[in-house]
């Protein structure tokens, strides 16, 4: 038997909640076929398995968290079933003699009767892997995978009935497949709604299962709506704990849920508690008059629909001003490093990789727009559209939320005047825009009504002091302001 261990999810990432499971103990599986569905602190992902056999053992339950680098599933890669012990002489003879190896298996599709008992088995004749990755592992071949035996009716085994789990058990059944399903949000919906994706036929490419058959699913049979939002995040087999009514509780009420925090939630509440604990923050603000802006946006749009293109949106053009006011303020992008010894310094990077606060159905995400100082207006737009989308439908990876070195949060979509964001650790700045409101404004000496908004800064004082903040923030409300002008500069 193989053990395969949860693998590197990425930099950074050491550990992920089990959504769901995939396959079932006793289940033949095949290498690459997905064997269960992992949230991680940046997407939730399908995690493929390496080697092709019987399934064991599933180490770890729905809504667990599970480490790196520990067991996550024991797979019977010589056809035992991991009961050798117990089904005597003869089945360990028909493990050996006469069997197909999974690769040829595949192929033909059939399984040869082994000699002397007649009865179906499969054996692996190699450790071969398949090449594919996963953020950062390959199922490379296995020669240094751990190996072990238990015997049946021991701890944490399989149920035990006549030849449970055995390969003959397996051959007298289809070999099972995980469903294929678009995306991991469709998984989710379909477990908030106990739809079995076993059960569905997919409409969508190739039999692909699609968002649209689980809602028709749920709808042909009246299932009940989805759980509120914030219950549906916590782990289904954990699922909130409700307490005694008899237990007290601040002020006399009583303690409706318990909420584990987990997954996304986890991680965003990891690395605020940590730049607040190590990041000595200073905050500059400044309301800027953006009718102008507004303005050259309405012209472009009206001139991209009459090309049948599309416009720079307003943060792209805002962007654009971040990362001109980068190139002349460089501290704002860089990040403190703790060297061995004690020491700290400041690390210069060449370019910048521009990240934008998004929100999801599962949290706030911070995907990422690497080499960002390459790229126009328009294609900043075309670029953080496709990232957030992505990220809103749980398609995004990993990489594409890592490896940040300045932040915009466009806090004012929801409504907010402005705000003090925290910093995205390790980054030593992030810069915040409230909405854009008609308020009286003073211009050449005269009260008229002007598109306002404010933008606030902040910055780790560590890397700069307030002039510098001050003058990057002053160079991106001059854009803002005359952005005609700026444009030219850019």
């Amino acid at each position: 038997m193989t053990t395969f261990d949860l693998p590197d999810l990425g930099e950074g990432l050491t550990e992920a909640t089990l959504l769901s499971w995939l396959v079932d103990e006793g289940d033949m599986i095949e290498v690459d076929q997905p064997i269960a569905e992992v949230e991680t602190a940046k997407s939730s992902i399908e995690v493929p398995s390496p080697y092709a056999g019987i399934v064991v053992r599933l180490h770890g339950a729905v809504g667990e968290t599970l480490i790196v680098d520990e067991p996550l599933i024991t797979v019977d890669t010589d056809g035992g079933g991991g009961f050798d012990d117990a089904a005597g002489p003869s089945a360990a003879a028909g493990s050996s003699a006469g069997a197909l190896s999974y690769r040829e298996e595949e192929r033909a599709g059939t399984a040869v009767p082994a000699d002397g008992g007649g009865e179906e088995t499969l054996q692996d004749t190699g450790d071969e892997g398949s090449g594919n990755v996963l953020i950062g592992y390959g199922t490379s071949a296995s020669a240094g995978a751990r190996r072990r035996r238990r015997r049946a009716g021991g701890p944490n085994q399989p149920p035990t009935g006549p030849r449970a789990g055995s390969a003959l058990a397996v051959a007298e059944r289809p070999a099972q497949k995980a469903p294929r399903v678009s995306s991991p949000l469709v998984r989710r919906l379909a477990r908030e709604h106990s739809v079995p994706l076993t059960g569905l036929t997919g409409t969508g490419p190739d039999g692909l299962i699609v968002r649209a058959d689980v809602l028709a699913a749920v709808e042909s049979r009246g299932a009940a709506p989805a759980q509120d939002q914030q219950t549906a995040q916590a782990p289904a087999s954990t699922g909130p704990v409700s307490a005694s009514p008899s237990l007290p509780a601040p002020g006399g009420l009583e303690i409706r849920e318990r909420v584990p925090v987990t997954g996304i939630r986890k991680a965003v509440a990891t690395t605020l508690s940590r730049s607040r604990r190590e990041i000595p923050e200073a905050t500059v603000w400044q309301d800027v008059d953006a009718t102008e802006l507004l303005a050259l946006r309405a012209r472009l749009k009206r001139q991209a629909e009459a090309e049948g293109s599309s416009a720079p949106s307003l943060l792209a053009l805002i962007g654009r001003f971040v990362l001109a006011g980068l190139s002349r303020h460089p501290e704002l992008a860089t990040r403190v490093d703790t060297r061995e010894d004690g020491e700290q310094e400041i690390v210069h990077f060449d370019g910048v990789n521009l990240g934008f606060a998004a929100q999801t159905d599962t949290g706030l995400v911070v995907p990422v727009v690497l080499h960002a100082e390459r790229l126009s207006a328009r294609e900043l737009h075309g670029e953080i559209g496709r990232l957030v989308g992505a990220a809103r439908d749980g398609s995004i990876s990993g990489k594409e939320l890592t490896g940040g070195t300045f932040t915009v949060n466009n806090y004012g979509v929801f409504g907010s005047d402005g705000a003090t964001p925290i910093i995205n650790h390790p980054e030593v700045a992030i810069l915040g825009i409230g909405r854009i409101l008609d308020r009286p404004w003073a211009v050449d000496g005269e009260l008229t009504v002007r598109s306002i908004t404010t933008l606030t800064l902040a910055f780790d004082h560590r890397v700069c002091d307030g002039g510098t903040a001050g003058g990057f923030l002053n160079f991106v409300a001059r854009c803002v302001e005359d952005p005609t002008t700026a444009l030219a500069d850019l």
